[in-house]
């Protein structure tokens, strides 16, 4: 195709923030706006024009918090990643496609027992895949476990789409493993963040009953009202007493169990994990989507007692993604109203915005503007 380049233009994490072990005093991270070779592409190989990639908390612990990447730094972090192929395997020339955050390698014990999304010789865009991310105009990537975006309304740009290939499909894959279908009833702590708004609508797509949704911030619960929740908790200023009994009086009010819940903590924090396991119940299972790096007391022999699970996820199964993209396109799951495109020139103040304030309104998605 005639638009191939000869380098990536791409804003480099040249350095992560770090502390002066002798003053504890932060340094200041790097990123670098830099060009490096297009490599050759061999067989089964393709080269994505970016459309899009979508800012993720993970990439901000890469880069603030000390989380260490594979490929040390100077590289590229990103991994939200939507485009077109432009080069390499010629049945994917031109296709608009999402691309897997994690790329299994299909070759090894657990790939091939259908456990390929926690593969050990994963690619992880932005972490593990050599020196290449998202953040970039374009990307090198194997072709077999591509999504092709088949069916594209013309209202909706392609780089939408990048925040599938990690928000929406984590989740989708943590509803795969809990088994969520039809009559079950679901809590989801965290519901406004970038992952929790998709995890509520995911449980209502795949035929749940009830969908609670607990979060701090009233103003976005409210709105997850109209996005998959039936019912809302606040939890800000609340002792996980309280917001148990204000779910208490959700069962009792609606005639609903209090057993066999399905609790998704997308939080990732200390507080969320602990109220997870206190509503954690009898036949109940809980699912741990967020990360964080607390510890937690709990009395494991509760889930003997409760005959209750916990379960840990990780990534999507790219065998998933197409379902999910017919989820988004159907208008079962809605990305656009959560999202917001801005230049990636701007990704350093980005940056710098989301680890200040946390969760933002919208997740963003940076489009190349080199």
């Amino acid at each position: 195709m005639a638009d191939v380049p000869n380098t990536i233009k791409t804003w480099q994490m040249v350095a992560p923030w770090k502390k002066n072990k002798e003053t504890g005093e932060k340094i200041p991270g790097q990123l670098q706006l830099t060009e490096i070779p297009v490599p050759e592409l061999g067989p089964g190989n393709v080269l994505v024009k970016i459309a899009g990639c979508g800012v993720c908390h993970t990439d901000l612990g890469f880069f603030f918090d000390g989380v260490p990447t594979v490929t040390k730094p100077p590289l590229t972090l990103g991994h939200e990643v939507s485009g077109t192929v432009v080069a390499g395997d010629p049945k994917w020339l031109g296709k608009e496609v999402l691309i897997p955050a994690v790329l299994p390698c299909r070759k090894c014990e657990l790939c091939k027992t259908g456990r390929g999304n926690r593969c050990l010789n994963q690619m992880f865009l932005g972490c593990s895949h050599g020196i290449y991310g998202g953040y970039s105009d374009y990307i090198p990537v194997p072709s077999l476990d591509l999504c092709e975006i088949k069916n594209r309304p013309s209202t909706r740009p392609l780089e939408n789409y990048a925040v599938a290939s990690d928000a929406v499909t984590t989740p989708y894959q943590a509803m795969i493993k809990a088994n969520v279908g039809i009559g079950d009833n679901v809590i989801v702590i965290g519901a406004t963040g970038g992952v929790g708004l998709y995890t509520a609508q995911i449980a209502k797509a795949m035929g749940a009953d009830v969908v609670i949704g607990i979060d701090i911030a009233e103003q976005k619960l409210q709105k997850m009202l109209n996005y998959g929740c039936d019912f809302v908790i606040m939890n800000k200023d609340k002792s996980n007493k309280d917001v148990m009994g204000e779910y208490r009086a959700i069962c009792k009010a609606n005639a609903l169990p209090n057993y066999g819940w399905k609790i998704f903590e997308v939080s990732g924090n200390k507080f969320g994990q602990a109220l997870a396991l206190d509503l954690l119940s009898f036949t109940g299972t809980l699912v741990q989507i967020g990360y964080g790096i607390a510890s937690i007391d709990f009395n494991i022999s509760r889930l003997m007692a409760f005959d209750a699970q916990i379960i840990g996820t990780w990534a999507c199964l790219p065998e998933y993604y197409p379902h999910v993209l017919s989820l988004i396109n159907s208008g079962k799951i809605q990305i656009d109203p959560f999202l917001e495109v801005r230049p990636m020139s701007t990704i350093a103040s980005v940056f710098e915005e989301i680890h200040k304030i946390g969760s933002p309104e919208k997740r963003i998605v940076l489009k190349p503007d080199f």
